[in-house]
């Protein structure tokens, strides 16, 4: 149901799925692999600064961050694609619905994934 006070709202059942890559490479073909595959509607990436703690140290490094724009229906093969071509061991692959937006914005994403 449209919100009445955001006439141009829609509730979703889009996602954004946040991935991190060890490049700017990586993020790339993560990237264009996910759209031409109809996976994700669209993929923006960023570089950031990542401090986390792996196999019981503290790790500081750049990384690539990764904003996929997707459909619900679509998150297990992109899971499944994001793990088969990435280079860690244990990607981040963390998805976030998006309860409302611009319904014609819902509209492209959902068109835009198989």
């Amino acid at each position: 149901m449209a919100d009445e006070n955001f006439p141009d709202a829609a509730e979703s059942d889009t996602l954004i799925v946040l991935v991190t890559a060890a490049s700017a490479e990586e993020a790339k073909t993560l990237a264009r692999t996910l759209v031409e595959e109809k996976l994700a509607a669209c993929v923006s990436r960023f570089p950031v600064q990542s401090t986390y703690t792996w196999e019981g140290k503290i790790e500081e490094d750049e990384e690539w961050q990764l904003v996929i724009k997707t459909h619900r229906r679509q998150f297990h093969s992109l899971q499944e694609r994001v793990q088969a071509l990435h280079s860690y061991e244990v990607p981040e692959i963390i998805a976030l619905p998006i309860d409302m937006g611009s319904a014609a914005y819902l509209n492209w994403i959902s068109h835009n994934v198989t």
